[in-house]
């Protein structure tokens, strides 16, 4: 066989390949083996007619159609393997010259492999990264201490009319909004953050008290449906409770856990508060640098890679909408009134942005020689399964480091390895990254 490869834009890649009339008669020979395995010749054992007998039987046609499907097949996969090319993308095939017995033929695969991608100095970008300084003001400790008062407090029903500080719970529906699906809610009043004017109408009604009243929407509301214009309302009034709150003082702190007083719980509260700043910092000095070497970085990248990020995004979003929004993703595409394609459009600049970060993290991981070891990887994947709902073979298949390719009880094993695999090794480059950046 000689081949002839091609480097094309886009980190397209086609190779020629020509077989001879030699190599394509093996595979003529064994598609005829295969084809006449079942095959029922008087006189004969199944298969084991000459096979002057059995092309006619089978048909000409139906053997070469296998025996190029095969060469094909098998030709392309050592190639790729031999040469090491990163495919990531079904080839397509072309053949080239007529098939026939006693002659070879020609075709051409033509598929996308992962770019090479040009780097600018990371870690020079990395240190010119600064990072900000982390500080607790005392209104923060205190936020958070009213915040633990109300989710201890008291709820006493009350007969009289509602006021801003109460606990309520109410009904309503709108013409304009969801068709006049009618909607529950809880909440204090005051704090429900609702369309400005909307809980200043619930003010002084009664339990059980019925009342309708219209509101002008603000022109830059999200829904463009509602935006501007003067949406009408009809709120049910179920129920108005009195909140007791408990004084914030050395009990209500021990009440609270292992705390001696009120002192050591603002401390607790300070250091919480310190560690979720420092992980948002830690966030946000990692998307600064990546997102500074992205837009220095060069290379073609592989439309597919873009297209199958994109193809993601949606899935993850149609998950959103259906598990924490509930709602249909077709009532959804009409809020926002898009089509499916406009919404998967509107995700290319997102996604090429993060296929090229993808492609910088595994291009940095091999420049800094980043391991991962079967280790981490256990410890990363038994940590996964304490939360994931599968029998217990798996989770013993994988205390013995048992991750040989099998799919016990609907749970991939190789594919999880990759996974995290991917995960911790992106992880340790982020590491890296930050950890020189002033």
């Amino acid at each position: 066989m000689r081949t002839e490869v091609k480097k094309l834009a886009k980190s397209q890649i086609e190779i020629l390949f020509e077989i001879s009339a030699e190599e394509f008669q093996k595979f003529i020979e064994k598609a005829i083996f295969e084809l006449a395995k079942d095959l029922e010749i008087e006189g004969f054992r199944k298969g084991q007619a000459p096979k002057e007998i059995l092309i006619p039987k089978i048909g000409k046609e139906k053997i070469l159609a296998l025996a190029t499907q095969q060469a094909v097949k098998e030709n392309y996969f050592r190639e790729v393997i031999d040469k090491k090319l990163g495919v990531i993308s079904q080839p397509e095939i072309e053949i080239l010259s007529e098939v026939s017995f006693g002659r070879g033929f020609s075709f051409k695969a033509r598929f996308a492999t992962l770019p090479e991608i040009v780097l600018p100095d990371y870690k020079k970008i990395a240190a010119q990264s600064k990072r900000k300084e982390i500080l607790v003001e005392e209104k923060e400790i205190e936020d958070a201490l009213i915040y633990l008062q109300k989710s201890r407090a008291k709820f006493i029903f009350e007969n009289r009319p509602a006021k801003r500080g109460d606990f309520v719970e109410i009904e309503f529906q709108s013409p304009q909004i969801e068709g006049g699906l009618k909607r529950k809610d809880n909440f204090i009043l005051g704090e429900g953050h609702f369309v400005f004017g909307f809980e200043n109408n619930l003010e002084g009604m009664m339990p059980g008290q019925e009342k309708e009243f219209s509101l002008q929407f603000p022109k830059e509301h999200p829904q463009k449906n509602l935006a501007g214009n003067i949406v009408n309302f009809k709120v049910k009034m179920n129920s108005v409770q009195r909140m007791e709150l408990p004084q914030i003082n050395d009990e209500f702190a021990k009440n609270l856990g292992k705390f001696e007083n009120l002192i050591g719980l603002k401390e607790n509260i300070k250091e919480r508060i310190k560690m979720e700043k420092e992980n948002s910092e830690s966030q946000r000095i990692r998307g600064e640098i990546l997102e500074k070497i992205v837009r220095k970085m060069e290379g073609d990248i592989p439309e597919v890679l873009i297209e199958t990020e994109k193809k993601r995004m949606l899935e993850d979003l149609k998950n959103f909408v259906s598990e924490r929004l509930k709602l249909t993703f077709e009532d959804y595409l009409a809020k926002i009134q898009k089509t499916e394609k406009e919404l998967l459009d509107s995700f290319s600049n997102e996604a090429e942005k993060k296929v090229k970060s993808v492609l910088i993290l595994r291009e940095i991981s091999k420049r800094e020689k980043i391991e991962v070891s079967e280790e981490e990887m256990k410890i990363a994947i038994n940590e996964f399964l304490k939360n994931y709902p599968s029998p217990e073979k798996v989770k013993k298949g994988l205390a013995r480091q048992n991750f040989g390719g099998q799919n016990l009880g609907g749970l991939d094993l190789e594919r999880l390895k990759s996974y995290y695999e991917e995960v911790i090794r992106n992880e340790k480059v982020l590491q890296l990254l930050e950890g020189l950046a002033g």
